[in-house]
C-alpha cells in the first residue's frame, strides 16, 4: 500500500518559516521524481517544487529565493523549507510523486500565513 505523508503546515506570522516533510512508503522512494504542490481557496493546484531522483531541483517562480526542496532517500522523505513567508504562501500544500506512469499524492498540509 503506497502512502505519502505531510506534517509540519500550520500558522505563521509573514517572514515566518515553515519546514514541511512527506515521508513515503510502498513505492522505491530514490527512483520517483518528488514534488510540492499547492491549492488555494478557489484557486487550481499549482506547482511549488520539484526534485528529481538525481537531485536536480526546480521552482516555480513566485518561490525561488525563499523556498527549497531536498529529500533524504535513506528515509524516504522529500522536504520543503519554506522562508520569508508571505500571505500568499497560504493554501493546502500536498506532496507527488511520480515515476512512469505510477502517480501518488499525499493528503495534504495547511500552511497558513497571517499576523
Amino acid at each position: 500500500q503506497v502512502q505519502l505523508v505531510e506534517s509540519g503546515g500550520g500558522l505563521v506570522q509573514p517572514g515566518g518559516s515553515l519546514r514541511l516533510s512527506c515521508a513515503a512508503s510502498g513505492i522505491t522512494f530514490s527512483s520517483y521524481v518528488m514534488g510540492w504542490y499547492r491549492q488555494a481557496p478557489g484557486k487550481q493546484r499549482e506547482l511549488v517544487a520539484t526534485v528529481t531522483s538525481g537531485g536536480s531541483t526546480n521552482y516555480a517562480d513566485s518561490v525561488k529565493g525563499r523556498f527549497t526542496i531536498s529529500r533524504d532517500n535513506a528515509k524516504n522523505t522529500v522536504f520543503l523549507q519554506m522562508n520569508s513567508l508571505k500571505p500568499e504562501d497560504t493554501a493546502v500544500y500536498y506532496c507527488k510523486g511520480v515515476y512512469s506512469f505510477y502517480v501518488y499524492w499525499g493528503q495534504g498540509t495547511q500552511v497558513t500565513v497571517s499576523s
